[in-house]
């Protein structure tokens, strides 16, 4: 028998997810700016400090490198850091630490070393945080073997994807889209950990592959709905893991739609969205009915107006558009 719903939010998800991790392993700690007296950036970890004490949540210095390389170094040891880095604009501060060390040890000391860190980051634009704070930059490290990267897009996901995570020997990289922290619905009481090596498809449909994740989600539901009522039918993919795609979802989808229009909230030019489109060519293109079609953040720094804002980010009638076009309508 199923557990009872209860209302939820993204952001008491993930706080639910970090206080059982905390609570089923005593090697987990949070660490990060402002996570302990301020309670999170976005409040995620409100409340840990007064339940678990500093030694397990570390309020950091404002120094990327210094306190991811030191997440880094107590995976090493055997602890299971959760290292949050406030925005990921960021961490272009600790990529070096990300590329040059987590990626690589496990590599260059033949398999001696595990680095089971994971790295939370809030990503995306939509509040007006300006052009320093609101980029969606999970394309630069979907391109590093050597480390996984996922970006839950439901509740049940940002419940259940730290735990999996945490399991996981290699690095696991976790975004979390700005606009969906205030997101509401109903979970599972007894939600836990989730399958982070496949796609899902969250809406079937037999025109066109939406294919998608994170904050763009929603969006791109709501499109399919749109979309429907027209008499077309969308399917919608929710990739969730941006590496190792899942090919094998991607391609099923789009053998039966022969259609498919991607959808990311990154820049276009080296985007998530041209190596999502450049596998589909490689292996449908036969099955294709017509081009790729991708809907990007315009290429511009992100503005701080809202309006602008808005404009510059993929809306649900650019992605409704980009399926017509797919469709010759």
């Amino acid at each position: 028998m199923s557990s009872p719903a209860v209302t939820t939010t993204y952001r008491e998800a993930v706080r639910a997810a970090i206080r059982e991790a905390m609570q089923r392993d005593e090697r987990v700690f949070l660490m990060g700016e402002d996570v302990g007296r301020y309670g999170g950036c976005y409040a995620v970890s409100k409340g840990l400090l007064d339940e678990f004490g500093p030694e397990r949540i570390r309020d950091t210095p404002l120094s990327e490198a210094g306190f991811v390389g030191a997440g880094i170094g107590a995976a090493m040891g055997g602890m299971r850091p959760i290292v949050e880095v406030m925005t990921v604009n960021f961490s272009m501060l600790c990529l070096d630490q990300i590329l040059n060390s987590a990626a690589t040890i496990r590599h260059m000391s033949g398999g001696q070393f595990s680095i089971p860190v994971v790295i939370r980051m809030a990503t995306g634009a939509g509040r007006q945080l300006a052009a320093q704070h609101s980029h969606s930059l999970e394309n630069i490290y979907a391109h590093i073997p050597g480390i996984r990267v996922v970006a839950p897009a439901t509740l049940a996901d940002a419940r259940g994807m730290l735990w999996t995570a945490l399991e996981d020997p290699d690095p696991v990289m976790i975004f979390e889209n700005v606009m969906l922290y205030n997101m509401s619905g109903e979970l599972a009481a007894d939600a836990g950990a989730v399958d982070i090596d496949r796609a899902a498809i969250r809406r079937p449909g037999r025109d066109v592959s939406l294919i998608t994740y994170g904050g763009s989600l929603a969006k791109t539901l709501a499109a399919a709905e749109q979309l429907a009522g027209d008499g077309i039918e969308a399917e919608v993919i929710d990739l969730r893991t941006l590496r190792p795609l899942d090919d094998a979802t991607i391609m099923e989808s789009v053998g039966r739609t022969r259609r498919a229009v991607i959808v990311d909230e990154g820049w276009r030019t080296g985007s998530l969205a041209a190596e999502i489109g450049s596998r589909i060519v490689e292996q449908c293109f036969w099955s294709l009915d017509a081009p790729v079609g991708r809907v990007c953040s315009a290429e511009v720094p992100i503005p701080y107006p809202k309006h602008l804002e808005d404009a510059a980010l993929p809306q649900v009638p650019s992605i409704v558009a980009a399926a017509r076009a797919a469709l010759g309508r």
